[in-house]
Formats: structure tokens, C-alpha cells, sequence
């Protein structure tokens, strides 16, 4: 990817934290114009947020309509990216379209450990389980066993302990009927940079979508990877 500027704007909302701080260092990599603008919450309306050296200012609930008109008047072209509520789309989804049924009567067990803050269950693993609901599986997500403690992510779930404060680890356990077969299924993810280097990605591809005027309005990692425009 070249380092000259791509005219490509982008807005990142949710931009104090973390995963919106490494979406701007990606894109800023990739050379994509980062806009000096992003929403976040109330409390957070009207700071000025330094990351890469861009000086960028939150705005909060009332602000959106009339600060996205003025931006989109000016930038057209406008791509926004929002981390601010959980979101997944997962490969399972393939499978899950292709060979429905495919697990039916199968029991499955699922564990998922992130850092300490991360108070809610994984939108991820909901994503998958849903997938899974789709193959046959009967599952409810309130049996998903969170992971939360430092020691039993470092001794049970094999964590790096210099991963303690950002990963993001998927387990999945499946057993027929019978109890004579088994799959585990396993993504996990040290850090946010493949999060984030994915977006700059949907970015590009959503970019590409724009100029050729594309009719699909809807469109999710699935369609990205299909592409193979991935760097």
C-alpha cells in the first residue's frame, strides 16, 4: 500500500477508544484521509482527541445530524466507520448457507475470554452461535462461559500475558448425539491490529463499491474477502 495520501474520507466514531484509535493508526498507514471529526458520547461531546497527530473533535448525540450534514456537503465521497456498539460477521456463515442442518442434535459448548473490561458477552461468539443455530445446533447464549479472570485466562485459555489487556479468544466445543464424534473450532486473536487493518480494507472496498456506482447498497467482510483485495 502506497504511503501517498488515497482521497478516500473517512470519519471513525468511538474514536477515544482503543479499537477506534487503532482503526485512525491503520488507515493513517494506508494513507487514507482521516477527517478531523467523530461521535461519541455525551460526556465526551466537545474533546479534542491527538491520534497520529490529527486533532480530532468528539461530538455528541444532539450534534450528528446537522455535523454529518456539513461533512457529507463537503466530502460526498464520505465513508464512516463505527465501533462505538459490538458488530461481527463471520466466515462461518458460509457454511451455515451451504449445509444447513449439518449439525443437528449436536451438543456445543462455547468459551470466550477478553480483556478484564469487556463487561458484555462476545458479539462475536453470538455471531458464530447463530451460525451454528442455522446448522442444527440448539443453543442458548445465556450457557456461553465468559472469561474475565487474568490467571484463568493465562492457565486455562493459554492467553500471552502481554495479551492480558486485548484479545479476543473463541472456542467452540461440538458433540453428536451418540457422543462418538467431535469438532472444535478455535479464532483467536492477540491485539487489535487485524480488527483494524480489516477496516482499512472494508474501507477501500466500500471506496471502490462507491465510484463504480455499484447497486448492491449492503454489503459485510464476507463480500471483502470474496473480493481478495485484502492486504
Amino acid at each position: 500500500m502506497s504511503t501517498n495520501k488515497i482521497d478516500i474520507p473517512i470519519m471513525v466514531n468511538g474514536c477515544s477508544g482503543k479499537m477506534g484509535k487503532a482503526v485512525i493508526k491503520a488507515a493513517d498507514s494506508a494513507g487514507l484521509q482521516i477527517l478531523p471529526v467523530s461521535f461519541g458520547s455525551p460526556d465526551e461531546s466537545g474533546n479534542i482527541v491527538q491520534v497520529c497527530g490529527n486533532d480530532i473533535k468528539i461530538h455528541g448525540p444532539p450534534e450528528r445530524e446537522d455535523v454529518l450534514a456539513s461533512i457529507y456537503d463537503e466530502h460526498p465521497n464520505l465513508i464512516v466507520v463505527d465501533y462505538t456498539v459490538p458488530t461481527a460477521v463471520n466466515a462461518m456463515e458460509i457454511m451455515a448457507e451451504q449445509f444447513p442442518g449439518a449439525f443437528s442434535g449436536y451438543s456445543l459448548q462455547v468459551l470466550e475470554s477478553h480483556q478484564a473490561g469487556k463487561l458484555d458477552t462476545s458479539g462475536t461468539a453470538k455471531a458464530v452461535i447463530s451460525c451454528f443455530q442455522k446448522l442444527g445446533v440448539s443453543f442458548d447464549t445465556d450457557k456461553i462461559q465468559m472469561i474475565r479472570d487474568p490467571k484463568q485466562q493465562i492457565e486455562v485459555v493459554c492467553v500471552p500475558e502481554e495479551y492480558l489487556s486485548g484479545h479476543a479468544f473463541h472456542m467452540y466445543h461440538l458433540t453428536s448425539p451418540d457422543q462418538t464424534v467431535s469438532f472444535e473450532f478455535q479464532h483467536n486473536v492477540c491485539g487489535r491490529s487485524i480488527y483494524a487493518e480489516g477496516t482499512v480494507d472494508a474501507i477501500i472496498f466500500l471506496a471502490k463499491k462507491i465510484q463504480s456506482r455499484a447497486d448492491k447498497r449492503i454489503y459485510n467482510m464476507i463480500d471483502v474477502l470474496r473480493e481478495g483485495n485484502m492486504r
